[in-house]
């Protein structure tokens, strides 16, 4: 969930780590249950909660702080958690600061009790959601098997009961690429007003360049962006916000991109784990990839640890010259370090060993359609807002 983001850091907050109800077929998460030690409590203890958000206060240079509760399955810490949570928000507040909570759910916990909490305390809320029935069900299960569907689309019209619409996230995978317009009517006919689409890329393993049946094919992917921009640009722009899109339109108006993907460098979305350890990225919670523990070091000082610093740098000093003079570099970045796995042209051309840095995006075939597409619109907007700023 990427709503909105109050500093140049924005953390994930795993308050019970891997734990989840459902056995999502591409779930990245469930196999990082054991990064704490076999002696990690079920659901962060008070102390830590405490701890880390005196340190997320000291750390922050925004007059507006965010917590963003992650998974897992957040929920599954319970309403008396966060209402700890909001205790020691409200007990360590810097005078003239605010904070806001942010929470991803799967959305099958929701219940009256929760949403009358989350209306309340004015938390913004993210539900994951793949589309119409069978498409989610495909994917997104319970540990019996059975679709997770029904119940996550009850917690959705709960929330919105109560006031609350969710943003959706819609991870984009092999089966639901093929009906971009019958997955966006969907999710407008929920009356969403804030759309993630995530691509899914998963590896057979970290030495091959082979992906898992799951994952979306990166051509498809960029087809599937195209079909759906072509219907929000002629139907939608202004009412319904797409992050992708909002993003490529930050370009126009010269902005740093907000979503950590596209940024040139990486870090600013680290994680915090139960046990208060910290890792630079929810996609890279490892052993050896540990940075520290909120309880031996203050956030502040692991937000700019060495290898914190260095995780972040290498994602743009490892780019392959391929990515640096591509025309819609500005818009992509690279994208996330995670899946670049494949040769790059650079390579293939000169006959080079590959080697484990400089490696190509696997979804660049279908970022550089997308972005090359909706380029016209883009500089259409950059015109105008040159424009307007010209008159000021």
């Amino acid at each position: 969930m990427d709503t909105f983001i109050t500093d140049d850091f924005q953390i994930f907050i795993k308050p019970v780590g891997a734990r989840c109800n459902l056995r999502c077929r591409y779930c990245y998460y469930l196999d990082k249950g054991g990064v704490c030690g076999a002696e990690c409590q079920n659901v962060m203890d008070d102390a830590t909660l405490e701890k880390y958000i005196k340190h997320h206060y000291s750390a922050s240079t925004s007059d507006t702080v965010l917590f963003t509760w992650h998974g897992g399955e957040p929920l599954l810490a319970g309403i008396d958690f966060y209402q700890k949570a909001l205790f020691f928000q409200e007990k360590y507040l810097p005078q003239g600061k605010m904070f806001r909570n942010g929470i991803q759910t799967n959305g099958t916990l929701i219940t009256n009790e929760w949403c009358v909490f989350l209306a309340e305390h004015g938390f913004t809320v993210g539900i994951s959601l793949d589309g119409m029935e069978a498409l989610h069900n495909s994917m997104r299960f319970f540990k019996n098997g059975k679709g997770s569907f029904e119940k996550t689309i009850r917690g959705h019209g709960l929330l919105q009961a109560y006031g609350i619409n969710p943003e959706i996230l819609c991870v984009v995978n092999s089966c639901n690429v093929y009906y971009p317009l019958a997955v966006y009517d969907f999710f407008k006919m929920l009356g969403a007003r804030y759309i993630s689409f995530l691509p899914l890329v998963g590896r057979r393993d970290d030495f091959s360049d082979e992906t898992t049946q799951e994952s979306v094919p990166a051509l498809e992917f960029g087809l599937f962006l195209i079909s759906i921009f072509d219907e929000w640009v002629g139907k939608d722009s202004g009412e319904v916000k797409i992050q992708i899109f909002e993003e490529a339109l930050r370009t126009a108006c010269h902005q740093a991109h907000s979503l950590c993907i596209f940024r040139e460098e990486c870090g600013g979305v680290p994680v915090v784990e139960r046990n208060g350890n910290l890792y630079p990225c929810d996609h890279f919670v490892e052993e050896e990839r540990l940075i520290g523990n909120i309880h031996e070091q203050s956030l502040k000082y692991l937000l700019n640890h060495p290898a914190q610093k260095a995780f972040g740098k290498n994602k743009q000093q490892t780019l392959p010259q391929y990515c640096n003079q591509c025309e819609v570099k500005e818009m992509c970045n690279g994208e996330c370090p995670k899946n670049r796995f494949l040769t790059s042209p650079d390579e293939r051309n000169d006959n080079a060993t590959p080697t484990a840095e400089h490696r190509l995006n696997y979804l660049c075939e279908g970022y550089q359609l997308f972005f090359n597409h909706c380029k016209p619109f883009i500089q259409a907007v950059s015109d105008q807002w040159l424009m307007e700023n010209n008159r000021r």
